[in-house]
């Protein structure tokens, strides 16, 4: 079985693929909360995103990598 570790990036040769431009709901939550997502019940801290996929899942993003992945439409 293979086994891929957290912080290293497996020696092979990789493809390259761009995110498709999918607009998802999306709202920052000022306070410490709680999401049943796939993943089971995940905690979400103040100035976190709380996301809704495309299926209706539900998932918790960082701010920071929010601004770093998501830009806000009007």
């Amino acid at each position: 079985m293979l086994k891929f570790l957290l912080h290293e990036t497996p020696d092979m040769e990789f493809n390259i693929a761009i995110k498709k431009p999918i607009p998802i709901k999306c709202k920052q939550i000022h306070q410490a909360f709680e999401v049943e997502s796939l993943e089971g019940l995940v905690k979400g801290k103040p100035g976190d995103w709380l996301m809704v996929g495309v299926d209706g899942e539900k998932y918790i993003c960082d701010d920071r990598i929010f601004k770093k992945t998501y830009d806000l439409q009007d």
